[in-house]
This record gives structure tokens, C-alpha cells and sequence, in this order.
């Protein structure tokens, strides 16, 4: 039997003939995405907003107007209600009372803070789940999951610390382990990868907690993985054919990576697109931003890592030394001397 390629042998695609084009599209989302997350915002949970979730089972697909009319009759403030892919199961999310439900004011001394999750919180939830037991027959009132306000704010801050240190020390490493150009261009990589999700988010308004965190991190390090082996591919190439023009040593590398690069984009796409459909509504969150990232970090890795090589004026010599070695290069081919 023989085995089946997705990339045929000796491919070869101009990828940076399309990079003004790719460089539009990724302008026209970047905006886009922040201005969703500015007008918007994300649809915070409890992990970081602070409160109450009950995850709510009914007898038979709930009309989501009608619910959220009778709750919002209750009074009980800014109650969230989602839909989970079984149209049975609703999440409910109350946040604590007098909580701002943007965890940047709150955790900025702008919101009203509480320790703990007060009293009031917990008897507006029972008062939820006395009226929904009340109107719908047969409902199942699953796991309550609470969270205080203050911890709310140490897991937005340490979740956003996380961010930030990765990104910046990924970048950091590959400034060391390269030069600073692929550094810069790692950074610029990772930057439009992580605003691309946050702006997915805010987009569809799922819920973003802890698990999408974790999500995002394990797309950072995906994106990263990618962009190192055709950076590497590149250098390789710098020192290989140090009369070639960048860009078709970019082209070449790309290409060279292309089959490595989709074989392994296409085995966690099947494994995350059956998980979507057949997986817990638990991580739906979490599965949706890893396949969003799987297909972004594989259009950064060829229309975004190495085109920033380009924009930051790199040539085939541009790490040679005056003696004609390349700087900080790897001693490839060197060999031992002989043992007597």
C-alpha cells in the first residue's frame, strides 16, 4: 500500500509572490479583531469575572428568548445565559453583586470588590434555581462552580502574566538561539496568532476562562514550533546558497517544511474537528480556540514568519562574517580527529 502524501515530491509554490496580499488579509483581521474586543469585549467567565455558574439540563431544546426573559424578571442582575452544542444543556452565569464584569477594571481598583463570594450571590442562584424548577418539569440542576472576586483577579492576573512571559521569552530564545531578526519575526508571528483568537472570541461570544488560556499557550507553542523548523530550514539554506536572492531561499524553505508543516496540521485538525463535534461541552471552548489556532498558526508560519525577513532587509549574507563564516553558525560536517 502505498502512503499517502499531502504534499507532492519536488513542490514548488512562489508563497512569498502572495505575501502583500497575506500581509492585507492579516491587517484587515488584526483590525478587526481589536476593534471586537474594544466594542465588544469578551464574554469573561466566572474564572476571572468572579460569581456563580450552573450548568442547566433540560427535558427538551429551551427557547433562549423565553429563558432569558424570565430571568432577567427576576431581577437578578446581569445574569449570562450560553447554549452549549447540545441544545438541551444551558449555561448560567451569575456574577457577584456590584462585580464589574470586566476583569481589567476590576482588577484596576474600578469595580466594587468582594473577598469572597457574598451571601447575596448565593441567594440569587438558589432563587434561579428555584424558579427554573418552578417553570420547567424535570430539570436537571447540575455542578454549581463558584469563585470569589478576589480570586477572580489573581487567576486574570497570573493567566495574563503567563501570556505575556511566554511570547516574551519564546521570542527572547530564538533572538539567542538565531539572530534578532528571527526573534522580531517570532514575535510578530506569535502577536498576530494570539490577537486573531482573542478576537474569535469576542466574535462569538464564547465563553473565555482558564480553559482558553491554557488553549492559547498550547497554541503559542504550536505557532512556535513551526515557525523554529522553517527558521531553521532557513539558515540552512543561507549558508547553502549564499548567491541566491532571499526570497527564493525563502520559497525553498517553505516549500522543503510544506509536507512536515501539513501533515501535522491535518492530524490535529481531524483529531480537534472530531472532538469539537463529539466532546464534552466542557471544552468546547478549549477545542474551538485550538483548531482556530492550528489553521492561523499555519498561515502565520508561511505568510507572516517569513515575510517579516524580508521587511527587516535580510539577504543571503547578511550573517556572514568578513572572513566569509557564518555568524553564529552551527559547525556542521566538522570531523573528529582520529583516535590513535
Amino acid at each position: 500500500m502505498r502512503p499517502l502524501k499531502f504534499v507532492p515530491d519536488n513542490t514548488n509554490i512562489a508563497f512569498l509572490s502572495y505575501r502583500w496580499w497575506a500581509l492585507g488579509l492579516s491587517i484587515l483581521l488584526l483590525t478587526g479583531s481589536i476593534v471586537l474586543v474594544a466594542v465588544n469585549g469578551l464574554n469573561w467567565g466566572i474564572d476571572f469575572v468572579g460569581g456563580q455558574s450552573i450548568r442547566v439540563t433540560f427535558q427538551k431544546p429551551v427557547n433562549m428568548g423565553e429563558l432569558r426573559t424570565r430571568l432577567e424578571g427576576m431581577e437578578v442582575g446581569d445574569v449570562v445565559i450560553q447554549q452549549m452544542t447540545d441544545p438541551k444543556v444551558v449555561s448560567i452565569r451569575i456574577p457577584l453583586d456590584g462585580e464589574a464584569t470586566n476583569p481589567i477594571g476590576k482588577c484596576m481598583g474600578q469595580g466594587v470588590g468582594k473577598d469572597g463570594a457574598s451571601d447575596d450571590s448565593n441567594s440569587i442562584a438558589s432563587k434561579v434555581r428555584g424558579e427554573l424548577v418552578s417553570a420547567y418539569p424535570g430539570v436537571d440542576i447540575g455542578a454549581v462552580n463558584s469563585v470569589s472576586g478576589k480570586v477572580g483577579c489573581e487567576l486574570f492576573s497570573t493567566g495574563s502574566m503567563a501570556l505575556a512571559l511566554a511570547m516574551l521569552g519564546i521570542s527572547l530564545f530564538i533572538w539567542f538561539r538565531f539572530e534578532w531578526q528571527f526573534g522580531v519575526g517570532a514575535l510578530v508571528t506569535l502577536f498576530h496568532d494570539v490577537v486573531l483568537t482573542f478576537g474569535f472570541f469576542a466574535l462569538t461570544r464564547l465563553t473565555f476562562d482558564l480553559n482558553v488560556i491554557a488553549a492559547i499557550l498550547t497554541i503559542i507553542g504550536y505557532s512556535l514550533n513551526d515557525t523554529i523548523v522553517i527558521y531553521d530550514r532557513i539558515r540552512e539554506n543561507l549558508r547553502k546558497y549564499r548567491k541566491m536572492e532571499i526570497e527564493p531561499i525563502l520559497n525553498l524553505s517553505v516549500n522543503e517544511t510544506l509536507s512536515r508543516t501539513v501533515t501535522t496540521s491535518m492530524s490535529l485538525v481531524i483529531t480537534l474537528a472530531i472532538l469539537l463535534f463529539v466532546g464534552p461541552d466542557t471544552i468546547f471552548g478549549f477545542t474551538a480556540s485550538m483548531l482556530l489556532g492550528i489553521v492561523i498558526g499555519t498561515f502565520s508560519s508561511f505568510y507572516i514568519s517569513a515575510p517579516v525577513l524580508i521587511w527587516l532587509n535580510v539577504k543571503s549574507d547578511s550573517f556572514l562574517q568578513p572572513d566569509g563564516s557564518k555568524a553564529g553558525a552551527e559547525r556542521i560536517g566538522e570531523s573528529f580527529p582520529d583516535k590513535k
